[in-house]
């Protein structure tokens, strides 16, 4: 300790500087200085740990070293560009470029929810089968006459209601991209099986004379939530193209070359689900009388416009540099 104390005294004075003013406050001198001990601490916290040295200089040298990495491996501006870049350039350059798949992922889902919608308007024993069992406690009526009565808006609620739908439709994109590796028979089982419960709340909504509080609960963050579900679709599709179609490259080449596009697309979608969310857990349940039917609509049409606008605002392809070999 004795010996070593003055390094250690020194480096977290080149820390506090960096943290304090940034890089450019060293010198070339003093940077390759930090370096060499930084190495320098994370030996001596490996020799404190191994000779069971007193818990108080251990916890030190611990919390020294963290300081150092999170700085020497911090993320530079350049990565913030590139993943700005990626976002606002590259990812509605992709979208488009894969539109193909994009619409035969909304056709499944619409597959889906005609089913649904057909089997509610064929049979009303039915609904127990294609209607989520949160919906089934009420009738149209009674929770559009319940929203009425009440027509409050708890902050905290759509709070904790926003981030477990956040995180619900992170799942739910996921599992459409992931279930791509079955040849895409998943992912197109995954699609049309969520449409089923959309159209058949759509079509009780209107037999029962409430298609306007329908469509103004559901259009908010419908038209990116899905539009995202559409995206993860193709994602997987794009997987099953690897797999289907590998052309001069092995399977597995052929699949890993398609994994980095078929990644940027869900990864690309991850800020709309957050918007999605968002709209979800606030604006899409607030109801008439506290919010107007006509006052959501429009805000859906505007956001939907947007999302086209943005999806559209780029049309230069940029193609991944990979080795077949």
């Amino acid at each position: 300790m004795a010996r070593r104390s003055e390094d250690w005294k020194r480096l977290a004075q080149l820390l506090a500087r960096v943290e304090t003013h940034g890089y450019r406050a060293l010198r070339l001198s003093e940077a390759h200085e930090l370096g060499r001990l930084y190495r320098s601490a994370c030996a001596d916290l490996l020799v404190a740990r191994a000779e069971l040295m007193d818990a108080n200089l251990a916890d030190y040298l611990d919390s020294l070293v963290a300081r150092a990495y999170s700085l020497v491996y911090a993320e530079r501006p350049q990565s913030l560009r590139r993943a700005w870049h990626f976002v606002w350039h590259e990812f509605p350059a992709l979208v488009r470029s894969e539109w193909r798949l994009v619409a035969l992922s909304a056709a499944l889902i619409l597959l889906g929810a005609a089913l649904g919608a057909f089997v509610v308007a064929s049979d009303d024993k039915a609904l127990a089968v294609v209607i989520p069992d949160m919906h089934l406690d009420q009738t149209p009526g009674e929770r559009v006459e319940g929203e009425h009565i009440t027509g409050a808006h708890d902050a905290g609620h759509s709070a904790v209601f926003s981030s477990f739908l956040f995180t619900h439709n992170i799942q739910v994109t996921f599992l459409v991209f992931a279930l791509g590796i079955t040849f895409g028979i998943g992912t197109a089982g995954a699609l049309f099986w969520n449409g089923i419960p959309l159209g058949a709340l759509a079509a009780q909504y209107h037999r029962s004379g409430e298609a306007l509080f329908f469509w103004a609960w559901i259009l908010p963050h419908g038209v990116v939530e899905l539009s995202v579900v559409m995206i993860a679709g193709a994602a997987g599709f794009v997987l099953a193209r690897g797999l289907w179609f590998s052309g001069a490259w092995s399977r597995q080449a052929a699949l890993a070359r398609e994994a980095k596009t078929a990644v940027r697309l869900v990864l690309g979608g991850m800020p709309m689900l957050v918007v999605a969310g968002l709209v979800e857990g606030t604006l899409s349940q607030m109801h008439a009388p506290l919010v107007p039917y006509w006052v959501k609509l429009t805000f859906a049409a505007g956001l939907f416009l947007a999302m086209l606008a943005y999806l559209q605002r780029e049309r230069r392809v940029y193609p991944l540099e990979i080795d077949p070999s």
